[in-house]
């Protein structure tokens, strides 16, 4: 079936499978492999994009149904003269990773938190970022990060 979206500003009009997950158009036919596959189950995160406006987690949706959504993923995130998303500058800055697996997944949530509640406080960062499984921290700096990356969008 043909479907067509957009991907970090770019208009994608492709053919896919009835069942092919969007984390598999993203990583496999548009080769923006940012976007990690964790579990194919929806429970670690690393899979989270935003569409339409929302983190979602992307190997729990169709492909399909995504037709005429806007998706970014986490390269779509730095401008285009290579400057970081504030979320992701504050990531580094932070050192809010380890081994980086889960940081795209981490990255998107904490983007879309911060769209949506841009005071959020600590209990609501780590609230938000529940669903986003890290084996390597313990959370402290990926929450220190959300907090500069707060500072740093309200100034």
């Amino acid at each position: 079936m043909k479907i067509e979206l957009k991907v970090n500003g770019q208009a994608v009009s492709t053919e896919v499978e009835p069942n092919v997950l969007l984390v598999q158009l993203i990583r496999n036919e548009l080769r923006l492999t940012g976007t990690h596959v964790g579990c194919d189950t929806a429970q670690c995160g690393a899979c989270t994009v935003i569409a339409n406006g929302r983190a979602i987690k992307s190997c729990n949706v169709l492909a399909a149904q995504m037709q005429g959504a806007e998706i970014t993923t986490i390269e779509g995130l730095a401008n285009s003269d290579g400057t970081l998303h504030p979320v992701q500058a504050a990531f580094k800055e932070c050192h809010g990773l380890q081994c980086g697996y889960c940081t795209p997944g981490m990255v998107m949530s904490a983007v879309d938190l911060l769209a949506h509640h841009p005071q959020a406080s600590a209990s609501e960062i780590r609230e938000q970022l529940d669903g986003n499984l890290c084996r390597c921290t313990g959370y402290h700096n990926i929450v220190r990060a959300v907090q500069t990356a707060q500072k740093a969008m309200a100034a």
